[in-house]
């Protein structure tokens, strides 16, 4: 090789390099993109749990009091983190009976919440999985009364759009719980210690860029 084809050489040597790198910056951004901030549309979500009652009906409380922290990664779930607080005290549930605070007044009680003591209660994201970006599954750490213990959701993302210039997506959730694992097993077996959890909300994201 000739010191001119040598030095050809290097020039396109430097040239793919130097190519290769521009890429690599040009790709960084993508690779490197954070988890957006969203927050709950609370007029479209529910967040309920449901037991049986003696078996001669199921029946539901709702969350109505809740906020948090929800940073999301749509491309790649596992980059993102749910921490979430429900406000209990004060008509942060929903039983369907405004005409009778009796059983409100129950779940209040030592028997169950025991709201005076512990009038919040806390759900932190650990994990998520999917495999196609749309179905997967949650864990996170559920703490009422100063108890926490692991609870997984299956989740569906339903759809992904915006609204009113902000990024919108509406997620599904499902999952299981034994309320006598947070020392909440008054009752049963009578009434289930089982519960299904169940989650429908829209979440509204940031500012849909122009």
């Amino acid at each position: 090789m000739t010191m001119m084809q040598a030095s050809r050489t290097r020039t396109k040597l430097t040239a793919v390099a130097s190519l290769g790198l521009a890429g690599a910056i040009a790709m960084a951004p993508a690779a490197m993109a954070e988890p957006e901030a969203y927050e709950f549309d609370t007029a479209h979500t529910a967040i309920s749990a449901t037991w049986n009652h003696q078996g001669y009906s199921e029946q539901s409380i709702y969350f109505t009091d809740y906020d948090g922290t929800l940073m999301l990664d749509m491309d790649a779930p596992e980059n993102s983190s749910i921490e979430i607080t429900f406000n209990l005290a004060d008509g942060g549930f929903w039983v369907g009976t405004p005409e009778d605070d009796k059983f409100e007044g129950h779940l209040a009680s030592g028997d169950l919440f025991n709201l005076a003591d512990f009038p919040t209660a806390t759900f932190v994201a650990t994990s998520f999985e999917t495999e196609d970006g749309e179905t997967g599954t949650m864990t996170g750490d559920l703490t009422i009364k100063d108890t926490t213990h692991p609870v997984t959701l299956d989740v569906t993302l339903n759809k992904v759009g915006d609204a009113q210039g902000r990024k919108k997506a509406g997620f599904s959730a499902s999952g299981t719980m034994m309320r006598s694992n947070w020392g909440m097993g008054y009752a049963t077996p009578a009434v289930s210690d089982e519960l299904e959890l169940a989650i429908e909300t829209e979440l509204l994201g940031p500012e849909v860029a122009e």
